[in-house]
C-alpha cells in the first residue's frame, strides 16, 4: 500500500469531441496533510475530482485513494474518500438528522456505529437536526454538506470550493472544523478561489492549468518562488513627474505625493530603491512594503503557461 493519501500518476481525460480536460497529471497527496489544489474556471479541477468520486471516467493514467485504485478496487476507493461538491445537493424535504441517517445507510454504516449528531454538533447545526434542509441557509447548506461528506469517517476529505458564497464567520467556522479534522489524522484536499485561505490552510499546493500540472510544491516554497515586490513611498512634496530608474520595475503614482514602485528582490533591494527617489531630490516621509503571496505566484505561473 502507497504511503499518499492520494496518488495520481500520468492521469490523462479527453472529453467527446476533443476537449482534453487533464494533460498527465502526476502528483501525490501526502497523508496528514491539507493539500490545495488550485488552478483558473476550466483547469480540470473538477475533472479530476469527479474521477476520484468514481462520477468520470479517466482516459489513461492511474487513481489511487489510500492505496486502493478507482478502477480495480472501486468500492474501498469510495469508502476511503468524501466529497464536498460546488453544488449543494441533497433532498429538501429531508431533515439535516435525516440526511445524514440516511447517507451513513447508503454507505453501510451499522445504526449503532453512526455519528449524525455529533456530526451537526461539529458543523454548529446541532438546533436544526430537525428542521427541513430546504429552510437553512445557504451557509447552513454547505455545512450540511461537510457532514453529509464525513458520516462514513473517510480519511480523506475533498472540499470543492467550500466556501464559495459563504460569509466571513461561517467561513471561518468550516476552516476551524476543517483544522480539527486534520488534526484528527484526516487529509484535506482543497480547491479553493481564495488565494489567502490556500496559503494560511495549506501545507502543500499544486496548480494546474489548462489540464496539465505547472506547479507542486510546499506552500512556503512556492510564494518564496515570488520575485516582485512592492513599495509604497510618501514623498515631501507633489510628484509632477514620476522618477524612472533601471531599478523599478514599474512606477505608479498614488494621489499627489504617494509613489507605488514594483521592483525584483532578487536583483535590488529595497534601499536602493529608496536610494533611486532620493536622488531625484525627494524626501522621504513615511514607507509601506507589501510582500509577495501567493495570488502573486498563481498569476505568474498560469500566464507563463498561457503564454
Amino acid at each position: 500500500m502507497t504511503e499518499a493519501a492520494i496518488a495520481i500518476a500520468n492521469l490523462c481525460k479527453t472529453y467527446k469531441g476533443g476537449k482534453r480536460a487533464l494533460d498527465d497529471v502526476s502528483f501525490e497527496v501526502p497523508r496528514g496533510t491539507i493539500f490545495g489544489l488550485l488552478g483558473p474556471n476550466g483547469a480540470g479541477k473538477s475533472t479530476l475530482i469527479n474521477i476520484l468520486a468514481g462520477l468520470v471516467n479517466k482516459t489513461g493514467g492511474s487513481a489511487e485513494i489510500w492505496g486502493f485504485d478507482v478502477d480495480a478496487h472501486p468500492r474501498n476507493a469510495k469508502a476511503s474518500i468524501g466529497i464536498v461538491n460546488q453544488e449543494i445537493l441533497f433532498d429538501p424535504f429531508f431533515t439535516p438528522i435525516e440526511t445524514l441517517e440516511i447517507q451513513a445507510g447508503l454507505y453501510g454504516v451499522p445504526k449503532r456505529q453512526r455519528r449524525s449528531m455529533e456530526l451537526l454538533r461539529a458543523v454548529h447545526l446541532e438546533d436544526k437536526a430537525n428542521a427541513y434542509a430546504r429552510t437553512l441557509s445557504g451557509g447552513m447548506k454547505r455545512r450540511l454538506m461537510v457532514a453529509k461528506a464525513m458520516v462514513h469517517s473517510p480519511p480523506v476529505l475533498v472540499l470543492d470550493e467550500p466556501t464559495a458564497g459563504v460569509d466571513i464567520e461561517l467561513r471561518q467556522q468550516l476552516w476551524a472544523y476543517v483544522r480539527q479534522l486534520n488534526d484528527q489524522g484526516v487529509t484535506v484536499v482543497l480547491t479553493t478561489h481564495y488565494l489567502e485561505e490556500a496559503e494560511q490552510l495549506c501545507d502543500r499546493i499544486a496548480i494546474i492549468n489548462q489540464g496539465k500540472l505547472i506547479a507542486n510544491k510546499p506552500t512556503r516554497e512556492l510564494v518564496g518562488m515570488a520575485t516582485e515586490k512592492l513599495v509604497e513611498v510618501t514623498v515631501d512634496r507633489d510628484v509632477a513627474v514620476t522618477p524612472q530608474n533601471a531599478c523599478f520595475q514599474k512606477i505608479e503614482l498614488k494621489g499627489m505625493r504617494t509613489l507605488a514602485i514594483t521592483y525584483s528582490k532578487d536583483k535590488v533591494n529595497a534601499g536602493e530603491v529608496l536610494g533611486a527617489v532620493q536622488a531625484d531630490g525627494y524626501g522621504i516621509v513615511d514607507v509601506s512594503t507589501r510582500e509577495a503571496d501567493l495570488e502573486d505566484v498563481f498569476l505568474n505561473l498560469t500566464r507563463a503557461a498561457n503564454a
